[in-house]
């Protein structure tokens, strides 16, 4: 029964990621002949000021979007943990991640634009499409509007595990909401913070989607993060054996984040 599941693991993810390894040692534009340059990609992304600025910027939109985003998680699905409005509140939440990226995109742009957008006329609107921080600010509460459902799903889940009787009978021996919170309910959530942290961490060091539709990685490449970067390179400039080289480092930088977080909550345990 294992060997189908290899076979599947083998096809769909080992195969691509050994092609991806070859492509980084070509120089290849995707129409040209592929040259074999070994490890000179590499070499060449140390090197690469606009590699590294987009790293920056990938990491001050991890720096802003992952503690909101478990924030938010954990306090929503505490504030509707047993409340009778429970399930609808969380469907609404979930909503957003349903919705198709592209129309998704298009309601917030027809909302925030600056100039004509519907809530310009409402409230004073940020001109994100020329200051770099409101650009970045847009794009974290985009991203937190439509996964932020989906936290609250996973805490509430475990929130839903652990056994009422704990919370009755450190009530019974005098411990305060609060105490109950820190020494019983917050230890047990460890396990979801940290799938969070992990799947914030993947989700925003290979942000892509949101920044293309939104912001093009403007203005004045203040967005640029890794993932649009990297579409920059392969598909505007042709530069595919580079792109493959530049997704290697993604891979490496996004593994070493999630197990390092991983590593460090389950010492603290």
């Amino acid at each position: 029964m294992a060997l189908p599941a290899i076979g599947l693991l083998g096809l769909f993810i080992l195969y691509p990621f050994l092609d991806v390894l070859r492509f980084s040692t070509w120089e290849w534009s995707g129409l040209s002949e592929p040259k074999g340059v070994g490890l000179e990609n590499y070499r060449k992304i140390l090197t690469d000021a606009a590699f590294w600025a987009s790293l920056r910027t990938t990491l001050y939109f991890m720096a802003m979007a992952l503690p909101g985003f478990v924030l938010l998680s954990v306090l929503l699905a505490l504030a509707l943990d047993g409340q009778r409005y429970e399930r609808p509140v969380k469907a609404l939440l979930f909503l957003p991640g349903l919705v198709t990226l592209g129309g998704a995109t298009l309601s917030w742009y027809t909302l925030f634009a600056p100039e004509y957008g519907a809530l310009a006329a409402l409230l004073p609107i940020p001109r994100w499409d020329q200051e770099v921080f409101w650009a970045l600010v847009l794009v974290v509460l985009f991203t937190l509007w439509r996964h932020v459902g989906y936290g609250v799903l996973v805490v509430s889940a475990r929130l839903k595990a652990i056994p009422k009787t704990l919370l009755e009978a450190a009530a019974v021996d005098g411990a305060s909401a609060a105490q109950a919170f820190r020494y019983i309910t917050l230890p047990l959530l460890r396990p979801a913070i940290t799938f969070l942290l992990v799947i914030g961490t993947v989700l925003a060091l290979q942000s892509y989607s949101a920044v293309f539709l939104l912001t093009r990685g403007g203005p004045f490449g203040g967005t640029r993060v890794l993932g649009y970067y990297l579409y920059e390179t392969g598909f505007e400039n042709f530069r595919l054996g580079y792109a493959a080289a530049v997704t290697v480092i993604v891979l490496i930088l996004t593994l070493s984040f999630a197990y390092a977080q991983a590593r460090l909550l389950r010492e603290r345990e």
